[in-house]
């Protein structure tokens, strides 16, 4: 039986992918998708700052379905440590995209934050409270 603090921490958890993950898909993810290629073509470019120049369009459309799916995958807590795996790879690029640029820490300093976040989460897992419970065969099993 678990005991009070355990299930704060779940609650936590939940609040937490709940907020995250729904601000991921809706804000960041969805119009990034629904813009279509010229969107991914130019959120694809930003790869650039971690040394990979080929195929834009193809790396900004994973990075939409990443923020996107992933975001959704993050706030249910299915496929949760591959999801964070995504969003943190994405964050990785965005902190690159904005120090590159010349923006400086205090704006880098958000995806920086948030990596961390999925890096913590990544290791820590979605908690008690979430839908992979309930769907088996969805989990991430292959580490934890």
């Amino acid at each position: 039986m678990p005991d009070g603090r355990t299930n704060a921490a779940d609650v936590g958890l939940l609040i937490l992918r709940l907020g995250v993950g729904t601000i991921f898909l809706l804000i960041h993810g969805w119009p990034k998708l629904a813009a279509g290629p010229q969107m991914w073509d130019q959120v694809g470019s930003a790869t650039g700052f971690v040394g990979v120049t080929f195929a834009p369009r193809f790396f900004g459309f994973a990075a939409a379905i990443s923020e996107s799916l992933g975001g959704f995958l993050f706030a249910a807590g299915l496929l949760f440590r591959p999801a964070c795996f995504l969003l943190l790879c994405v964050m990785i690029v965005a902190t690159a995209l904005h120090l590159g640029m010349g923006d400086g820490v205090a704006v880098a300093s958000n995806p920086m934050k948030l990596g961390f976040v999925f890096l913590g989460l990544m290791i820590a897992g979605p908690g008690r409270l979430s839908l992979r419970r309930y769907v088996p065969y969805l989990r991430d099993s292959i580490i934890g």
